[in-house]
């Protein structure tokens, strides 16, 4: 995905949702993360290149800790094309995790660091490399040297009817829109409530390059219940409105019957129809 804003990244940083996922892919929708046991970790770490410093960030990534104890730093990689170079990422980001456990005052326990690769792409499945293996050209010779190192890699669009029902929270409507899209194209919205709405919208947005998740928020949010039917229905309506000032201006309408029309077309009052108006008006 690039360089993303915190936004896009915010629902899987919820520790209710992060934890949801955790328990899903890794253990087959058995709690054994609770929301409670996670704290943040720094996303940044840094690596040398030709004598230079260079910083590196992950998308997301937590720490699990129990009764005090750290078991375990977690990381997700969020990914909607394949790259080539994935099990190289990863063993630098894990590495980054060792590493920062090494400090001569540091006695404690060292605990494991697990990176979850989560791939949105619906049309194709993942291809490319899984492992070191796979990525590297080793010669016979030295290849009983080279230490294997693979990823964990969950092809989010091809998770089975079975795993999708164990999501509890938000996420289980992303997961939802992609396995759609992978079997029929289309994407028919749930009628179920939404919890994190802006933070939901705003991942939609950036995994699927569809700004109505996001662009629609504004015009949701006060409402008692949001579901993506809701949304949709929502953005339907404000794309049909733009289509309606665009043509009444086209035909020389005035202001005042635009406004009119708007209304009328939408069941809206004349004022909440002049608010909708007074957004593509002159455009």
């Amino acid at each position: 995905m690039g360089s993303k804003d915190k936004t896009e990244k915010s629902l899987e940083d919820l520790n209710d949702v992060f934890a949801d996922i955790v328990n899903v892919l890794l253990f087959d929708g058995e709690e054994i993360l609770t929301p409670g046991s996670l704290s943040e970790a720094s996303p940044y770490s840094n690596y040398t290149e030709n004598g230079k410093i260079r910083d590196q960030e992950r998308d997301i990534y937590k720490y699990w800790n129990n009764s005090q104890i750290r078991l375990s730093a977690i990381g997700f990689e969020n990914e909607t094309f394949e790259e080539p170079d994935m099990p190289l990422r990863v063993i630098n980001y894990d590495a980054a995790g060792y590493r920062a456990q090494l400090s001569p005052t540091n006695k404690k326990d060292r605990y494991p660091v697990v990176t979850l690769v989560l791939y949105y792409g619906y049309k194709n499945r993942w291809q490319k490399a899984r492992t070191l293996y796979e990525r590297l050209s080793i010669p016979d010779k030295l290849k009983k040297y080279v230490f294997d190192y693979g990823i964990n890699l969950f092809e989010i669009a091809y998770l089975d009817d079975e795993q999708i029902t164990k999501f509890k929270s938000d996420f289980k409507f992303v997961v939802d829109y992609f396995v759609q899209m992978r079997k029929t194209g289309k994407y028919i919205p749930p009628s179920d409530r939404i919890i994190h709405v802006q933070e939901t919208l705003s991942l939609m947005s950036a995994l699927t390059n569809d700004n109505r998740f996001s662009d629609i928020y504004d015009e949701v949010k006060g409402k008692e219940q949001i579901s993506m039917c809701t949304v949709l229905d929502e953005a339907e309506v404000k794309g049909g409105i733009k289509a309606t000032v665009i043509e009444a201006q086209y035909y020389h309408a005035s202001y005042i019957d635009t406004i009119k029309r708007v209304a009328e077309k939408y069941n809206l009052s004349e004022k909440d129809a002049e608010e909708r108006v007074k957004l593509y008006w002159a455009q």
